[in-house]
């Protein structure tokens, strides 16, 4: 019987998939429980619409990604910090402050999640940092620390 999926089944399939399984399994467990809906022609033409919905809005998302990253790679982000001797900084800068900075300067909202450190930075000068801004979309961007005296 073919059924589509309302929610990830373990070893069945994933939400929104249309999947054959033995009738019994689908009236007796699947459909009962909300987990799955019997494949009829008024039911695929709802699935088939919420999916053309889903890749639009992929799409328009990776759009938008692939124009931010276009956005941060033009950018240089200067940020003023208190360094010592030999351009050590007194503490470091994190993914959170590049990611406040970024709202500042730029006007993006970055979630500092997104921010690939693998540690802070500690001295001054021009660092690249990677954004993952959607799969597949990365971003380099140009920091630079500045001695704030």
């Amino acid at each position: 019987m073919k059924v589509i999926l309302l929610q990830d089944v373990k070893n069945v399939g994933r939400k929104d998939d249309l999947v054959d399984v033995a009738e019994g399994y689908a009236r007796n467990f699947l459909i009962p429980r909300g987990l799955a809906v019997e494949a009829n022609p008024v039911n695929l033409k709802q699935h088939e619409q919420r999916r053309k919905r889903a890749a639009a809005k992929q799409a328009r998302d990776e759009a938008e990604a692939r124009e931010a990253a276009a956005r941060l790679a033009q950018q240089t982000l200067v940020l003023k910090v208190k360094a010592g001797e030999g351009g050590r900084l007194f503490g470091s800068v994190t993914s959170s402050d590049i990611a406040e900075e970024i709202e500042k300067q730029v006007g993006l909202a970055v979630d500092r999640r997104r921010i690939e450190l693998d540690e802070p930075l500690k001295t001054t000068g021009t660092h690249t940092v990677t954004i993952r801004l959607y799969p597949g979309v990365q971003a380099e961007l140009k920091v630079e620390l500045v001695d704030a005296q």
